[in-house]
């Protein structure tokens, strides 16, 4: 009886702890570099730190990893309106592909939440506002209706609060995921980067600022003048698998191919370690292309082995995220691999591999 008095003691306090720890938010510590941020909350003292980590990640689109931590700070403080209001936004990819139905509803769920939990301040309830204008009636108005409405929401907002910086490189994001993507002046990615510009400027560390910038810059006329941005982003937020990827998309358009290179090794295996299968398997694409760029086949076809493997891993374990990015890096690099060699045979002989992304399978079909 006394064994089992204390096993059930033993269960009951482990509980407590687990229910602990999965209820205790984490502020940004000494190792863990992720940029840093300054987003001013109603919230409790306790969780201020741990939410500005959460969009600390948000602005790196390290979306995963935001989520668990607005959702740390929402079972700490519960009536942390404008957390709820960050989970809802790590629930949109905004300039990567629309959110799937479920993603859709997990943020119009958190956009609840937060009205629900009534927002001390007018800016944070302009925010929760904005979010409702993207996630509302999603089954109903379709993907770029509603972020044109979340858009003007933000621009409204950045007219509002003209001091605030993280308003303006919200506003400054909003602009790049509302860009008409026919527009070859790239009059929205112009504005957004100088309001990021200013933004780096007064916070040199600031993850979005840096990180938005080489986004508003992933065009070959425009390239260099993201340069700059490229060269900081890693150096402050190494923790960020992706901000050790994201300055190659400004190297490879300028053909810094021993950057490219760097920048892909180290991000390569940061998301092995600690990221996920589709952004490593970006990251396999742009090294691949790096090594092919100085005539480096050997250690190009090796990236394409270890390519090949995921692939035939995730099939296996029937991964789907519900993005392209995988199966597009993997067509990518099938395509590269045989054309930047010139050998139109092997092109050919490419097995096409169909999936539900048109623009992946054109890939494949353009190299045979």
């Amino acid at each position: 009886m006394k064994r089992r008095t204390a096993l059930a003691t033993i269960a009951a306090m482990t509980a407590l702890v687990v229910a602990a720890w999965v209820a205790t938010p984490r502020a940004q510590t000494a190792s863990e570099r992720i940029g840093q941020v300054t987003f001013a909350t109603s919230c409790g003292a306790a969780v201020q730190k741990p939410f500005e980590r959460g969009v600390a990640l948000l602005h790196s689109f390290w979306y995963i990893e935001a989520a668990k931590a607005f959702t740390a700070v929402t079972q700490a403080d519960p009536d942390c309106a404008i957390a709820y209001w960050g989970l809802a936004m790590s629930q949109w990819t905004q300039i990567w592909a629309p959110p799937q139905p479920a993603a859709l509803k997990r943020g119009w769920d958190a956009v609840e939440k937060a009205k629900a939990a009534s927002a001390k301040t007018p800016r944070e309830r302009d925010f929760i506002a904005a979010a409702e204008a993207f996630f509302k009636d999603a089954d109903k108005v379709d993907h770029r209706t509603r972020a044109q409405a979340y858009g003007r929401a933000m621009e409204q907002m950045y007219a509002s609060y003209p001091q605030d910086r993280e308003v303006a490189i919200f506003y400054a994001l909003a602009l790049q995921a509302t860009a008409d993507p026919h527009d070859k002046t790239y009059a929205n990615q112009r504005k957004s980067a100088e309001i990021a510009e200013k933004v780096l400027a007064a916070e040199p560390n600031h993850p979005g600022a840096a990180h938005y910038i080489i986004h508003a810059y992933d065009y070959p006329p425009v390239a260099r003048q993201g340069l700059a941005a490229a060269s900081r982003y890693a150096q402050f937020a190494p923790s960020v698998p992706h901000a050790l990827h994201m300055p190659s998309h400004t190297y490879v358009l300028l053909g810094m191919w021993t950057e490219t290179i760097q920048s892909n090794v180290a991000a390569a295996a940061a998301e092995k370690d600690r990221g996920n299968p589709d952004d490593r398997m970006h990251a396999l694409d742009y090294l691949v292309y790096g090594y092919l760029q100085q005539a480096q086949d050997g250690e190009a076809k090796k990236i394409v082995d270890e390519a090949r493997g995921i692939m035939t891993d995730l099939a296996a374990r029937n991964y789907n995220s519900g993005r392209a990015t995988a199966v597009f890096a993997m067509a990518a690099i099938e395509a590269r691999w045989t054309m930047e060699r010139g050998r139109w045979a092997e092109a050919a002989a490419i097995e096409p591999r169909p999936t539900r992304f048109p623009q992946t399978d054109a890939m494949i079909h353009f190299a045979r």
